[in-house]
């Protein structure tokens, strides 16, 4: 028999209205069919990671698995709820407005799987960013993210805008995972000068809680780029890193970094 826990109310903030990419931007989104900026997905998983870290507190930020596919745009001060029932392998997770907007799931694992550094070579981001073309994203490339911290001010800042209250950050000085997903936008980023583009969806296994004095960098791989329904996708699997020498979650990442024209 399953259980449906306590839905957790979130007011959306749209964290990203003066980003380089301009799907957030109210005037650019309504050109591509939106009804406006979209509140990131990186931050619309960090909504949905509240619940599993409610449940299974510390021990899900050393060893839990969250996966969301982002299915409805969420805008700009929209109420939305996240969802949680139990199942037979962790929780079945939505955040939804009338509909759903986003699904996924959370489990723990027994013990964090291991992740050989040997495997993902450290990888800085390139010099010069140039508008992305076929070589930006090639099958097979490997990609990487400058080194960042999120000490102090910087982590609270973040987890204000992700309206996260939990003091389990604060508290225990930690990371809140979701700063590892805006490390996944970063590859795609600091590599390329993108247009408007959409992060659709997430893989991530945490594999060690993360102190908010490491310092952090995403070693990636491009491990899918195609075109489906006129848009250009691109899948990432990564290990993040912290230090340079500890890994600390292993994420697979998934966005259209070109999204078909409109029709005018």
């Amino acid at each position: 028999m399953t259980e449906r826990l306590e839905p957790y109310r979130v007011e959306a903030y749209n964290t990203a209205k003066l980003s380089e990419n301009k799907m957030h931007d109210d005037s650019v989104a309504l050109k591509y069919g939106f009804r406006g900026g979209l509140v990131p997905g990186v931050d619309v998983l960090a909504y949905m990671i509240h619940v599993p870290v409610a449940k299974w507190g510390r021990t899900f930020l050393e060893r839990g698995l969250i996966e969301a596919r982002f299915v409805k745009p969420v805008y700009d001060g929209e109420a939305v709820l996240v969802q949680a029932e139990e199942c037979s392998d962790g929780l079945a997770l939505t955040v939804e407005r009338g509909e759903p907007k986003a699904t996924g799931r959370a489990s723990l694992a027994d013990t964090a799987p291991a992740f050989s550094l040997a495997d993902y070579p450290d990888t800085a981001p390139v010099v010069t960013r140039t508008p992305i073309d076929a070589e930006s994203y090639r099958l097979g490339k490997w990609l990487g993210t400058a080194p960042r911290s999120w000490q102090g001010e910087a982590g609270a800042e973040y987890r204000a805008e992700v309206r996260e209250a939990d003091p389990i950050y604060a508290r225990e000085g930690l990371v809140h995972p979701g700063v590892l997903q805006r490390i996944m936008n970063r590859v795609l980023m600091e590599n390329a000068l993108l247009g408007p583009w959409i992060h659709i969806g997430s893989r991530m296994q945490l594999l060690s809680a993360v102190a908010d004095t490491d310092e952090l960098t995403a070693r990636a791989r491009v491990t899918g780029n195609y075109e489906k329904k006129s848009h250009l996708f691109v899948e990432l699997d990564a290990l993040i890193v912290a230090n340079g020498r500890t890994p600390i979650a292993h994420c697979q990442h998934t966005a259209i970094y070109q999204p078909r024209a409109q029709a005018a």
